[in-house]
């Protein structure tokens, strides 16, 4: 079983069952246990060790990641407490004036929030869920939003996590072939685009359109859905004088931090040894980027927020000690549901081989690449979207996706050339989507738990969205792979001629069909 196709059952199992059974956890933890099962040959005993030593090694990897959730935790209530965000709630309320309005200004903070889709998700859901209850959008709308504009702006952004990732999984100058991969990524880009077109024109389809319909003539921001990843404390008490600065501050601090805290990473410390100060190679800030460790850096950023934010909440006479410390058991609590959900992705993903070992889904993958023959080239840029589509589906994790296929993908094509940029492109954007539609990716959950929307309820409502550009890419792929050899400005042209033609259609449809 190791190495096969069978390394992909434990993903397939919790999938099949969360979306029966609407029971994630239990559904996961049965994934996991099946995972288990199958590497040890049966032995309950031995699987229920292998799924604990699994669990043991993805939280230890991953554990920066779990601390910069429980910060950003803390951020929300103590944003709450010092009344920022109801003053930040008043003020966008007075100046946007249309539902329209309200959901372009959230995609616009998440197209501006690119250093991290992790810190994008939970950042503007905290600070635009406010906003949008008012004007009485759905919270799967808004969870649709917030995941549309987080792994999607940074998979185009140079100087982001993603950046970083796709640059270490690239030989020579990683990170110029990556910024070469940046106008050929259809998938992201278009996703960007409909969702600022589907809010001002007031668009909807599917499930998402019922929920709508719901949350305005009702008011039921989560049309009916329970099992909500994290509800509003309404026992916190906010500071009735709390100005809008007590929000933007904050953020501002966040933001500031993190981004240091991944060059400080890149410049001065090096995460495979954690040795101090082995890590200098870095020549400026973009390389930084590239040898930094996100989820180490994050941790660190966000700690430091922490530290000075309290200090100017406490400064101002905004908050007092008692309050901001009462706040780190509130912010943890919020958190409880996306850790213990992220935790359980980790495991499977583990358990199956995402990135090799156990079951080995890796090996698989890389030896049935390696059998496609050089003279399908042309349609390379399709087949490869659309594995890195399911593979990203079934192990939740994009980045594990992009780590498996890009090498690959490189290694058949050739270091350099339109073809290879194009290749990788549609890898990155398959990526995405298959991150984008799985129930155990962990933007996914963190897009559910920032939207404060029920997590089967967004991934269902998100598909046909996510399903629609999908195809539009694909098709585009399949254009652009036989015009490579005309250079990449023809190719980009052309196959971004064939995307808004199709998609410019698709709209002009609903339209008419609306009226």
């Amino acid at each position: 079983m190791v190495g096969t196709f069978w390394a992909f059952v434990p993903a397939i199992v919790a999938i099949v069952l969360a979306l029966v059974s609407k029971q994630v956890y239990v559904s996961l933890f049965i994934g996991i246990l099946t995972g288990a099962l199958m590497y040890t040959g049966g032995n309950p005993l031995q699987a229920l060790g292998t799924l604990y030593t699994a669990m043991s090694d993805a939280i230890g990897g991953n554990a920066p990641i779990l601390v910069f959730l429980v910060v950003l935790g803390i951020f929300v209530i103590l944003m709450q407490k010092s009344g920022g965000s109801r003053a930040y709630g008043d003020w966008a309320r007075k100046k946007i004036s249309s539902k329209s309005g309200a959901l372009a200004a959230t995609a616009g903070l998440g197209c501006l929030i690119f250093v991290d889709d992790y810190f994008n998700c939970l950042t503007v859901g905290s600070v635009m869920r406010p906003v949008t209850d008012k004007f009485k959008v759905s919270h799967s709308k808004l969870a649709w939003i917030i995941d549309s504009t987080a792994a999607p702006i940074c998979i185009i952004a140079p100087i982001s996590s993603w950046a970083a990732a796709v640059s270490g999984q690239l030989d020579g100058n990683g990170f110029t072939v990556f910024i070469q991969t940046i106008p050929f990524n259809v998938y992201a880009i278009l996703t960007i685009i409909m969702v600022f077109a589907f809010c001002f024109l007031k668009l909807d389809f599917g499930k998402m359109k019922k929920n709508e319909l719901i949350a305005e003539s009702t008011g039921d921001l989560n049309a009916g859905e329970t099992d909500l990843p994290t509800d509003e404390d309404t026992s916190i008490i906010s500071n009735p004088n709390g100005k809008v600065r007590h929000l933007i501050i904050p953020v501002i601090i966040l933001i500031a931090c993190c981004v240091g805290g991944m060059i400080y990473s890149g410049f001065f410390y090096d995460w495979e040894t954690y040795t101090y100060g082995t890590a200098v190679q870095s020549a400026n800030v973009i390389e930084a980027f590239a040898n930094c460790d996100a989820g180490t850096s994050l941790a660190i950023g966000s700690t430091v927020a922490l530290v000075l934010v309290m200090i100017y909440y406490m400064a101002t006479k905004t908050i007092s000690f008692k309050e901001i410390t009462d706040s780190f058991t509130q912010g943890f609590k919020t958190m409880v549901p996306a850790i213990l959900i992220l935790t359980f992705a980790w495991t499977i993903s583990s358990i199956m081989g995402a990135k090799g070992g156990y079951l080995d889904a890796k090996a698989f993958v890389e030896a049935n690449m390696a059998a496609i023959p050089a003279t399908v080239t042309a349609f390379f840029p399709a087949i490869f979207f659309v594995l890195a589509c399911g593979i990203a589906f079934a192990t939740g994790t994009s980045w594990g996706t992009f780590g498996v296929l890009v090498p690959v993908a490189v290694a058949i094509l050739g270091g350099s050339g339109t073809q290879v940029f194009l290749t990788v492109s549609a890898t990155l954007g398959g990526a995405v989507f298959g991150d984008h539609v799985s129930p155990i990716s962990d933007t996914t959950i963190l897009s559910s738990t920032g939207g404060n929307c029920n997590h089967l309820d967004h991934v269902r409502t998100q598909l046909p969205y996510a399903g629609l550009i999908a195809g539009i890419a694909f098709v585009s792929y399949i254009v652009a792979g036989f015009m490579t050899s005309f250079g990449s400005l023809v190719t980009c042209l052309v196959m971004w001629a064939v995307a808004l033609a199709i998609f410019a259609a698709v709209v002009i449809i609903m339209k008419v069909k609306k009226k």
